[in-house]
This record gives structure tokens, sequence and C-alpha cells, in this order.
């Protein structure tokens, strides 16, 4: 469970309906699978995360999650289904464990103590929480301004774990952080991948977490132009080498 399908997809926003940002877009993503999209800013990468979680509407062909229509399926179905950790996770002046378990508590759903400190021991976030004043408990502040990026992030990806999601998308969610932040979340990121049972769609600016996936798929002008795994890729010498090519650094990371 968990294929993600995106057939014939166009769409443009409502704020600027006559700019179209996906043009007949087809991606299939197999359930269990590692997807990374790629390409210049602009491209429509982040518009197939926002159709996926049915914040928008396509004008033309059809979004699905194991068959069915995002549109038909209840909000709340689809909001433990498909988590996303974005550049900038939203916290509340609450405390650590209320703000990851936000959205389940008081339903069937709430995780107990000791499924949210598993989730944050995946997540990398774990050893700083303990280290915080009153541990789980500590409030965080509005908007979490007691916390470091990095450790909200973190603790945005403890959220979205929690959740024991089918699907989790991650947009960006390296990109907002400093060099140290980002290697600590990165790190929690790599492991998701390397050890998941979910599908993971993935839009990232290192190299490192691009070669993990099982297809990466250059987005350009709201098409696919490019497939397949990141030494085919290479070989072919075409868009995504161009990427790779202009962006890589002696750290090992690009931003495409």
């Amino acid at each position: 469970m968990g294929e993600v399908a995106l057939r014939g997809v166009r769409m443009s926003y409502p704020a600027r309906p006559t700019r179209q940002v996906l043009n007949g877009l087809d991606l299939v993503v197999k359930a269990g699978s590692v997807v990374a999209l790629v390409g210049q800013s602009g491209g429509g990468k982040s518009s197939v995360i926002s159709l996926i979680q049915h914040l928008y509407d396509q004008s033309h062909g059809s979004v699905t999650i194991d068959g069915n229509d995002v549109w038909e399926l209840r909000s709340e179905w689809l909001a433990r289904t498909v988590a996303c950790v974005s550049q900038e996770p939203t916290l509340y002046a609450r405390s650590v464990a209320k703000n990851i378990m936000f959205g389940l508590e008081g339903t069937e759903f709430e995780p107990s103590l000791e499924e949210i400190k598993d989730a944050c021991v995946f997540a990398n976030a774990h050893q700083f929480i303990l280290g915080l004043p009153e541990g789980y408990d500590t409030d965080v502040g509005e908007r979490g301004v007691q916390l470091s990026g990095g450790q909200k992030q973190r603790i945005a990806i403890a959220r979205a774990l929690v959740r024991k999601p089918r699907i989790l998308l991650l947009d960006e969610a390296t990109s907002a952080l400093d060099a140290e932040s980002e290697a600590l979340v990165q790190q929690s990121i790599d492991s998701m991948m390397k050890n998941h049972n979910m599908t993971i769609i993935v839009i990232a600016h290192r190299l490192s977490t691009i070669r993990n996936a099982d297809v990466i798929c250059v987005v350009q002008d709201g098409v696919i132009v490019e497939k397949g795994v990141h030494e085919e890729l290479i070989s072919k010498g075409n868009i995504y080498f161009q990427l790779v090519s202009r962006q890589i650094s002696s750290s090992d990371e690009i931003t495409i």
C-alpha cells in the first residue's frame, strides 16, 4: 500500500491562473520506493507535493493513492496516510511531546510517550530533547522559538514518523539550515531512506540523498524530462548531468 500516481496532470495556482506550473506531468511512484524530484526552482517539484496532499486541485489529469483519486479521500485519512516535512516546520507554544502528537491528540490514533520517543530516536531528536529543561514536557514557545532550526526540523520529522504514514513527503527539508544542523537532519533522512517501510518522495539538494533514491526524476517546465538512477543519468550526460556538474562542490553537495 502507498502507490502514488499522477497521470497527465496540468495545474495552475488560483492566484496566477494563466501560468501553468504542471504541463501534463506523468509520475508513478511504486509503494515502498524512494523517488527524488530534482530540477531548477520553479519547475513544478513542490506543486507535485501539494497535489498529493490535496492542497490544490489539478485542472486536468488524475492524482491517485492506491488507485483512489485524492479528492475522493477523507481529509482525516489523507492527513494520517500522507505526512510532509517542509523547509520551515510549524511548531506551537506547547510541549515537545504535544507538538509531535499534534493532530492526533484525543483521537484513537494518539501515540503513547514510548511511541513518541521511538519516533524521536529515529529522527535523531531524542538526545537533544533529553537535554532540555523538562525533556519532552518542555514548552518550545510560539513557532518553536526556544529551539534551533535543526532541532525544530528533527521534531517535525518525528511528528511525521509517529503517524506511521504510508507516504512521506520531504520538501527541501534541510535547505534552510546551517551546515551543522543540516548534517544532523540529513542523518535522520538517510536513516529513513535506508530503513523505511513507506513510500518516500523527496525534493532534496544533497547529492548523497539523491543517490540513495530508487528513481530520480528531473522536473523541468512542469513535466518529467529524465528519470533513472544516479549513475544512469550521469552517464547520459544530459540535464541531470549538467545540474550536478554545475552545482557539485568539494563537500559533495548540490543544489538542484
